[in-house]
């Protein structure tokens, strides 16, 4: 099959760019070649390194330039924009946004769009920065400005504060620009996904809440997801796919949804309510002809469903298969040649990097020899250069066969090193807890 590859990025973008979540078109994949197939025995070259907070959200690349939301929790967030060829810091843009939830630190990876670069923060502040100026076109907060409250959750457990707060583990949101639009999930009380005007920040169109839970007994249940929309093909349609959090773990979870919406109007198209996922991370991916796989961890493992169009206008959902040996807890499977690859470490398994086929047969299982650990991970080139989640990078090459690793080398300081990656012109950019790192992975 060929891999689909949705235009979500203005066509200007140059093609060695990284200009936004898991790549040009958020499907974790570069066109880049040139990929260095062997590694001294150190690893690949370290170009320069950088210190920055702590914090899960990766780095974005354009036009010569890295972008990066950084994080003091007692301050606020702080936008960090690098010469790419040396890492000289050359300008900043912050704001005031103190308060810590668990596993603290920034949470999102920023858009760039011609001019303008559009950043998450973790309290749910919106920012239309100018790339030429350094100072904020517009700005909204995509959970206050619903209906979400401003209180910080005391614990994952705790009852949720009167007037509400925001989800434990903050607002994870990666922007995507369609065409005029930029579109995030606000999963709060008064709205599930909204739509601005990338230009001005006028509200375009926002949907219902899309949370299909009720249970307020803590900020763990009480209905909200971690995902990022996504686009996925329907024939010639591109449809923005949202997973909804579910209620309860494993099996005795519900009430959870999956929402085709149209981009352009904000119109549910059609819902899919058998995929339960307690905290949904990874976005749907798009599989090809309509398919697409959803995936995800607390057990909820992963379900193929399949959308296509009727005579009458309607659209159908069919599922394909479900599997619990397949899922993903934060970062969503890559495609390859009808395969599927991920890293499959959750609170309830240990199966490292998982290999499963389109028609849901699982190939393999690294487990914990090597342990991967919600690393992040890019196809390029053939090859996968994958993160295990702490201190070492790997050059994998991805075979239905077995696991089959052609390098690897330890360039991190250990820890919960979860962002995903970026690629552009031979360079790949890595964030662990303490600084950005950029290496060369290519000739």
């Amino acid at each position: 099959m060929t891999l689909f590859v949705a235009p979500l990025i203005a066509m200007s973008a140059q093609s060695a760019d990284w200009p936004q979540f898991y790549g040009p078109t958020r499907n974790s994949s570069s066109t880049e070649k040139g990929l260095l197939r062997t590694w001294p025995a150190e690893g690949p070259k370290v170009l320069w390194t950088a210190p920055i907070g702590i914090g899960f959200g990766g780095a974005a690349v354009s036009a010569g330039k890295v972008y990066l939301l950084d994080r003091d929790d007692t301050v606020g967030d702080t936008l960090r924009v690098y010469d790419f060829s040396n890492g000289k810091e050359l300008w900043t843009f912050a704001y005031p946004g103190p308060g810590k939830v668990e596993f603290p630190g920034s949470r999102s990876t920023p858009t760039v769009d011609g001019d303008r670069v559009y950043t998450v923060g973790l309290l749910g502040d919106l920012h239309a920065v100018s790339t030429t100026t350094q100072k904020p076109v517009w700005h909204k907060n995509i959970w206050t400005d619903f209906g979400g409250g401003k209180g910080i959750p005391a614990s994952p457990f705790a009852p949720p504060a009167a007037g509400g707060q925001v989800p434990i583990w903050g607002i994870v949101q990666n922007p995507i620009i369609y065409r005029d639009l930029l579109i995030v999930a606000s999963q709060a009380p008064q709205a599930g996904v909204v739509a601005f005007d990338k230009a001005t920040g006028d509200l375009k169109w926002k949907t219902a809440s899309l949370s299909g839970t009720t249970s307020q007994s803590s900020p763990l249940n009480s209905g909200t997801a971690y995902v990022s929309p996504s686009l996925v093909k329907v024939g010639a349609e591109d449809h923005l796919v949202m997973i909804s959090a579910s209620e309860g773990r494993g099996r005795a979870s519900s009430g959870g949804r999956v929402n085709g919406i149209d981009p352009m109007s904000g119109k549910i198209l059609w819902t899919y309510t058998n995929f339960n996922c307690w905290i949904p991370v990874a976005h749907a991916v798009d599989a090809g002809e309509g398919r697409m796989l959803l995936a995800g961890g607390y057990n909820a493992g992963c379900a193929m469903i399949q959308v296509a169009k009727a005579a009458d206008g309607t659209y159908g959902v069919t599922e394909l298969f479900k599997k619990v040996e397949f899922g993903a807890h934060t970062q969503p499977p890559i495609l390859f040649k009808d395969h599927f690859y991920v890293q499959y470490t959750t609170n309830e398994r240990r199966d490292g990097m998982v290999c499963m086929s389109m028609s849901g047969e699982v190939k393999w299982t690294t487990g914990q020899n090597p342990a991967f650990v919600r690393g992040g991970a890019i196809l390029v080139d053939g090859l996968i250069l994958a993160t295990d989640g702490s201190k070492k990078l790997y050059l994998i090459e991805p075979d239905p066969a077995g696991f089959k690793s052609l390098a690897s080398a330890e360039l991190m300081e250990a820890g919960n090193n979860w962002a995903p990656l970026a690629l552009s012109d031979g360079k790949l950019v890595i964030r662990d807890q303490k600084k950005l790192i950029v290496v060369q992975v290519a000739k």
